[in-house]
């Protein structure tokens, strides 16, 4: 495809463990030049080395890969002060709360692509998973329209929500979907730096818990599998039940899913379909797409999180044990991994800005 003009992009969240997946994701990027680093105002004016380093003198760098020697001494602005004449799109990853007033303030003058939950419920805003629901991108029209926004939010899932929804979609769309069970098995590193998970909390531990992480699952896949009607998404009509849980892995979210499907399909159907989706959004070439969105193993013991999490750099959803389920009707079962913060975060994010880019909306 032909190469896009570069846009001049602002990170708001730097310092945090989704800022630096960004950074790490943008390093070198051939259609985004990061102009702007933001954080909160104890970061601001500081060389972005310093900024993640403690009183003590460690850097909070939480990625496998090392800082890209091109941020390191770029001076962190404060984000409530960032000037957006600067920049022609925003990547924001900062925490919900904080978020909302944010990236409302941003979005009347530039696009924003988020990684937060502060807008994904409102009725004008798409939940958008590369390869999965390009359509709903339009939303972001009604956006500006409505709100006199020159700009948008264009926020992707929870990370738990990504690689659930990116093996559902061509379920649904194959064979239909009437029911969905699934249980997490969710790494550390979706929790961020959370002092609510900690080093004894976790170890030789499974923590049942994470407080409103079902509740996302469940409302987000159903809008994500929605359809378009007009200038509004029609949820799919879709039980979901999902247990969610962290366990001691670092990287890489494991889920057991069990489909019922609108008709019965084999597990080597199934599969079939699986292998062959998205070779549309993938035969687009862009920069962070991964040449598959889903491989299928046929190995009974993968996908396992040390292995399969860095398949294609993490933006590929790995399926395997697929099998018959005999408990919902037309049931199929399987296991998959999907990188939470890859796919399910940074270069999710940034996959999606370079598809509103291809598009022409962003």
């Amino acid at each position: 495809m032909p190469q896009s003009p570069r846009r001049r992009v602002a990170v708001v969240g730097a310092t945090g463990v989704a800022g630096q997946q960004f950074l790490v994701s943008l390093d070198r990027h051939p259609w985004f030049e990061v102009v702007a680093l933001a954080a909160s105002s104890r970061s601001a004016g500081k060389p972005y080395r310093e900024a993640i380093t403690d009183e003590r003198g460690h850097a909070k760098w939480g990625c496998e890969e090392p800082l890209p020697e091109a941020f390191a001494e770029q001076r962190v602005v404060d984000a409530d002060t960032l000037d957006l004449a600067q920049v022609d799109l925003v990547f924001s990853a900062v925490e919900s709360g904080a978020a909302r007033a944010l990236e409302a303030r941003m979005a009347p003058r530039v696009p924003v692509v988020s990684t937060s939950s502060a807008f994904r419920y409102e009725p004008d805003v798409p939940i958008l998973v590369p390869g999965v629901n390009a359509d709903h991108a339009a939303l972001v029209k009604r956006q500006q329209r409505e709100r006199g926004w020159r700009g948008f939010v264009a926020p992707i899932p929870n990370c738990t929500t990504t690689g659930l929804v990116s093996a559902l979609a061509p379920l649904e769309r194959a064979f239909g979907l009437r029911a969905v069970i699934m249980t997490s098995m969710q790494a550390l590193s979706g929790a961020g730096r959370s002092p609510g998970v900690v080093g004894l909390d976790i170890l030789d531990n499974v923590i049942p818990f994470i407080p409103k992480e079902e509740e996302k699952v469940q409302t987000e896949t159903q809008k994500i599998l929605g359809r378009l009607e007009g200038e509004s998404i029609r949820p799919l009509e879709l039980p979901v039940s999902a247990t969610c849980t962290r366990v001691n892995v670092r990287d890489g979210h494991t889920e057991a899913v069990y489909a019922g499907l609108g008709r019965a399909a084999s597990p080597a159907e199934a599969a079939e379909v699986l292998r062959a989706f998205g070779r549309e959004f993938t035969d687009l070439g862009l920069p962070s797409s991964p040449p598959e969105l889903i491989q299928v193993s046929d190995d009974p013991f993968r996908p396992q999180p040390r292995i399969d999490r860095r398949v294609n750099d993490g933006m590929t959803t790995v399926v395997g044990r697929l099998r018959e389920d005999g408990v919902l009707p037309n049931g199929i079962k399987f296991v998959l991994l999907s990188h939470n913060t890859k796919m399910g975060a940074a270069k999710g994010a940034l996959l999606v800005a370079e598809h509103l880019v291809h598009q022409g909306l962003a």
